[in-house]
């Protein structure tokens, strides 16, 4: 007996249906294609500055204790044994950011920021008026944990800084505790205080001696 053929024919009416729909598809794809193109560029500008926050972080701590080795004194082991653990965590954070691990970068001064009002709103004190210092330096953490306060390569412990973010506004007065390999390096607590969500470097700050 004969086999009746089961091959399905489709109706041109069919036929044009799914070729406008296969194209919407395509289409679709382009589409997600392109954002997602467009979209890479911000991404990368993201990481980047991540990237450099955490190598200049790293590069600070680094200068601190090639100067505490350089002109050591009674606690000079203990503050290179901190600032080595420090060192491991920013390595860490480097690492599960994308970065490359190690990547060190000392703070070195910038161009001169834009003179702006500052907006104490984000001021824990409310303290301005400060003398302007470190003009052009960028600001990033030191990694270390605690109170809010700073170190400085320039100014003794007991020096109020007042640190200012021109990009947000944000500020904090803190005391200067320790030194460091820069003009202003805020500890965590300090630093979370100014930064912008997932940045770790601060490229225009205003740094006010206020006390």
């Amino acid at each position: 007996m004969p086999r009746t053929s089961r091959r399905r024919t489709i109706s041109p009416k069919k036929k044009l249906a799914l070729l406008v729909s296969a194209a919407a598809v395509a289409g679709g794809g382009a589409f997600a294609l392109a954002a997602t193109s467009n979209a890479a560029p911000t991404g990368q500008a993201q990481s980047s500055t991540v990237c450099e926050g955490l190598a200049t972080a790293l590069g600070n701590n680094e200068k601190f204790i090639e100067g505490q080795r350089a002109n050591p004194d009674a606690q000079s082991e203990a503050r290179i044994a901190n600032r080595e653990a420090v060192i491991a965590e920013i390595e860490r954070k480097q690492e599960a950011s994308g970065c490359t691990p190690g990547e060190s970068a000392q703070d070195t001064p910038a161009e001169q920021p834009a003179s702006a009002p500052a907006d104490t709103s984000g001021d824990a004190t409310g303290v301005s008026g400060g003398e302007q210092v470190c003009a052009g330096s960028t600001v990033t953490l030191s990694g270390e944990e605690g109170a809010p306060a700073a170190s400085s390569n320039q100014f003794p412990p007991g020096t109020q800084l007042k640190v200012t973010n021109l990009d947000n506004n944000k500020s904090t007065t803190v005391e200067v505790t320790s030194t460091s390999g820069s003009c202003a390096l805020l500890n965590n607590a300090a630093f979370e205080q100014v930064r912008e969500p997932g940045k770790f470097l601060i490229r225009r700050a205003l740094i006010e001696k206020v006390g």
